[in-house]
């Protein structure tokens, strides 16, 4: 190769190198001019979002509906769950179940047929939950004691009456008197197995390791599968309605085959149902009833003073002692009555019992005296008992 060869291709490469960073260096600037044009239009961004935050934080007012806005639903109606607007409605069947283990062969077979039998009628998707709830047992205990206290009740009545039989003179037979005894025993017993029941149940209660498990199956209907244009929120509402009823009837025949028992909820309970998967750890504590009176619902606390639920107890409290010491001054009060009458009908009698105690002695005396001296002195103490 020449020295004429080797300066061309020597001014060649030269040529190409400087045109490939030439390039380079325009591309480099062009990326730097969009990086700055980025970083001003997020930084005006930030800035109106700063002002807008600002004013918002200004406008916002928090109310007692907010919180449906991090709800996965938007109400409860019907005995529907109403989600996404309006676009889905969900309907909850629950299920009884049934002891497998304690089944014999037969009856196991007969339960798995009658669930493959269940498996092969579906035509439309569902889906099983299963919850499990801590066993609450206050609502039990407040009825027990309800009754309890109409039984404490009846029986200082029964008593009351007992006392008053056996405090008259000959006014009622020694049968009624024994009849009356019993079923003072009786609710005497009663009262005192109540008491018991009451007392087990809320140590029972104390135990939180009680679980128990609820089974449902869930269907929903989506108006949009149907192509319900032209229809207003009622009538699709109604048509939900319809239509998921229909098919949880059909559920319930097809699960009754193995003898497993279900149920529509109602509004509450699919409230209920929704509140304890929401609040695991409060359903423990607080049921549903409770904590919508505490106004947990709110974002805001709504629940009543703590003065105002201390005077509440102690008008309770008050009220409650306030009877029980009626009832027992009112049955110390009849058997100072009794008392009182016994000792004036002795008074009145006191003239008749010394006569007859006289003619006693004169009876008990007539050898000495002579019949004719106690005849004459009987005579003489009868006169005297007629004026």
């Amino acid at each position: 190769m020449s020295d004429n060869q080797i300066s061309n291709f020597l001014t060649i490469s030269l040529v190409v190198l400087v045109s490939v960073f030439f390039i380079l260096l325009v591309i480099l600037v062009v990326l730097m001019m969009k990086d700055k044009s980025k970083n001003k239009t997020k930084n005006t961004g930030n800035a109106d979002l700063s002002d807008n935050s600002k004013n918002v934080k200004k406008d916002i007012e928090y109310s007692k509906n907010s919180i449906f806005s991090f709800m996965e639903f938007d109400k409860v109606e019907d005995n529907m769950i109403i989600r996404k607007n309006g676009k889905q409605y969900i309907m909850v069947i629950e299920c009884q179940g049934v002891n497998y283990d304690l089944m014999s062969g037969l009856e196991k077979n007969s339960v798995e047929q009658g669930f493959l039998q269940f498996l092969n009628t579906l035509r439309y998707p569902i889906q099983l939950y299963i919850q499990t709830r801590t066993v609450n047992l206050g609502s039990s205990i407040s009825r027990y004691k309800t009754r309890v206290n109409s039984i404490r009740n009846e029986y200082m009545r029964k008593q009351m009456e007992y006392n008053s039989m056996t405090n008259s003179d000959g006014g009622y037979t020694a049968r009624e008197i024994n009849n009356a005894r019993f079923e003072l025993v009786k609710a005497q017993n009663l009262y005192e197995y109540g008491l018991d029941i009451v007392n087990n149940t809320e140590k029972m209660n104390l135990n939180k390791n009680i679980l128990k498990k609820h089974y449902y199956v869930i269907i929903s209907y989506v108006p949009e599968e149907n192509t319900n244009v032209g229809y207003d929120e009622e009538e699709i509402k109604n048509m939900a309605f319809s239509d998921l009823y229909t098919k949880a009837q059909a559920l319930i025949s097809s699960l009754g085959v193995c003898d497993v028992a279900g149920k529509v909820l109602d509004s509450e309970e699919l409230a209920e149902l929704l509140y304890i998967a929401y609040n695991r750890d409060k359903s423990e504590t607080y049921q549903l009833d409770t904590a919508l009176k505490a106004g947990v619902d709110e974002l805001y606390s709504t629940a009543k003073n703590v003065l105002d639920k201390r005077m509440e107890e102690i008008d309770a409290e008050v009220k409650a002692k306030a009877n029980i010491e009626a009832n027992e001054a009112a049955v110390e009060a009849m058997m100072n009555q009794d008392k009182l009458r016994r000792a004036k009908q002795k008074e009145e009698r006191m003239n008749q019992l010394i006569d007859e105690m006289a003619k006693d002695l004169l009876d008990e005396n007539e050898q000495i005296l002579g019949e004719d001296v106690v005849e004459d002195a009987k005579e003489i103490i009868n006169k005297k008992q007629a004026k």
